[in-house]
């Protein structure tokens, strides 16, 4: 049976990952503080018959130089197995400006994005002046959105908004002033593309907070929002969890997991 116009499929896209880590790089309260924990990058597509909208862009192999965090994969050739051409995106969701979520957007030239207003203020207003808050952004990125700003390619969000047929964006704040997660129709039910909201399974389950924060209280709060979004909890997808990739199906590449059939297995904990 076909599912009805506003009912999509979406993908998750690894571009990188980064494994020497610890667990005091992902949790602020945690008692296993160095113990490895690792990280991985994603990208989202969304696609409802002829219609792609991609969720954040990745970054590119000149951003990876620059801060010494290799890619497995440039973010154009990631979507090569969709058969799409990066002129061809059209529809880009930014949850937020950090470099990892939005140090693609420049290969991306033909793309519409969809921004939270807060988060564009964040990016270009006061606190960038201090280096610790600005130090997961990069200037040519927020430039590049300005610039598409300017282009009347860029459509601004204040709190919940749709975006599409069955697509919503709801800014949580938390990591970043505007950082948003996206809802998603899919045939199992309400997703959540939660991004940064909530890195990991293990931030938003035992309700532990991510290092990288400008708001305690939005971070906190957001992890209840993520669940009132979604219409079950295991259709919350973090944004940079390893296990993803364990419980998700494998489809189209190894590099690609398919979201919207709901997991092929249940979560341990």
């Amino acid at each position: 049976m076909t599912a009805p116009t506003g009912t999509w499929r979406v993908h998750a896209i690894k571009y990188a990952d980064r494994n020497a880590r610890t667990r005091a790089d992902s949790f602020i309260f945690d008692d296993n503080h160095d113990a490895p924990h690792a990280m991985d990058y994603y990208m989202w597509l969304l696609r409802d018959g002829d219609r792609v909208i991609l969720v954040d862009t990745g970054y590119d192999s000149e951003e990876a130089t620059l801060r010494g965090r290799p890619i497995r994969l440039d973010p154009r050739e990631a979507l090569e197995p969709f058969g799409l051409k990066p002129d061809e995106i059209n529809q880009i969701i930014v949850t937020h400006l950090h470099y990892d979520h939005a140090g693609g957007l420049a290969l991306f030239p033909n793309a519409h994005l969809h921004l939270q207003t807060a988060e564009m203020a964040f990016a270009t207003g006061p606190c960038m002046c201090h280096d610790t808050i600005r130090a997961p952004f990069t200037a040519v990125h927020i430039c590049e959105a300005v610039t598409r700003l300017y282009r009347g390619k860029l459509t601004f969000h204040d709190g919940d908004s749709q975006v599409a047929d069955g697509v919503s964006v709801h800014c949580i704040g938390g990591h970043s002033r505007g950082l948003q997660a996206v809802r998603v129709r899919t045939q199992v039910g309400w997703m959540v593309l939660a991004s940064d909201a909530a890195h990991f399974y293990e931030n938003f389950q035992a309700r532990k907070p991510f290092p990288i924060v400008v708001d305690l209280q939005d971070m906190m709060n957001g992890f209840g929002r993520l669940h009132s979004l979604a219409s079950r909890p295991d259709l919350i997808i973090p944004g940079h969890d390893p296990l993803v990739r364990d419980i998700f199906p494998q489809e189209l590449a190894r590099h690609i997991c398919r979201l919207d059939l709901g997991p092929k297995r249940e979560l341990s904990r």
